[in-house]
């Protein structure tokens, strides 16, 4: 993934926000995060499940703004990643239609696992292996601030909503099942 800090910009960026920091916390998506001049949270439970719902109650959240991260894979072979709240769920019909495919389903845990290099339970757009498209649903995308797991099972990041269109490229389109 490429986000437009860089270089002496960059550096100058980074201190002037000043970044949220947890010098015990460090994953692919922090680093990312950071390496965008991006502020966020760090935000930890301890794992036992998976689940956008589970780590909501588990961080005492409301599920509406804890975004669950899934990998869909397109009639085509492509991989493309759908952000959906917590409590939502993703509309194939939809995001073909908003991805321009025909045909689009989750992929399986074991492609997700290789396309992102993280776990099942830890997928992030937010440093992954290799940059996907990222469509984030219109309703998520309404709330200030987000929660999105920061590549790491039991680690998330909050952040400002616009901060993670913009570090993800994300286009936001409605992709709810209503």
């Amino acid at each position: 993934m490429f986000c437009a800090a860089r270089g002496a910009q960059w550096f100058l960026r980074f201190y002037e926000i000043g970044i949220a920091a947890n010098d015990h916390v460090t994953t692919r998506g922090i680093e990312y995060l950071n390496k965008c001049g991006v502020r966020y949270e760090v935000l930890t439970y301890h794992h036992d499940r998976k689940g956008a719902k589970y780590a909501a109650h588990m961080l005492g959240l409301p599920p509406e703004v804890v975004i669950k991260s899934l990998v869909f894979q397109a009639d085509d072979g492509s991989f493309f990643f759908a952000l959906m709240s917590g409590e939502g769920s993703v509309s194939e019909k939809k995001l073909a239609r908003v991805s321009n495919h025909k045909h689009v389903a989750p992929s399986s845990p074991h492609d997700a696992e290789r396309i992102t290099a993280y776990q099942v339970g830890g997928i992030s757009p937010l440093g992954a292996k290799n940059p996907l498209p990222v469509f984030l649903d219109r309703t998520a995308a309404s709330h200030a601030e987000v929660v999105i797991n920061a590549g790491a099972r039991g680690t998330l990041v909050r952040l400002a909503t616009t901060d993670l269109v913009s570090a993800t490229h994300a286009s936001i389109a409605d992709i709810r099942i209503e």
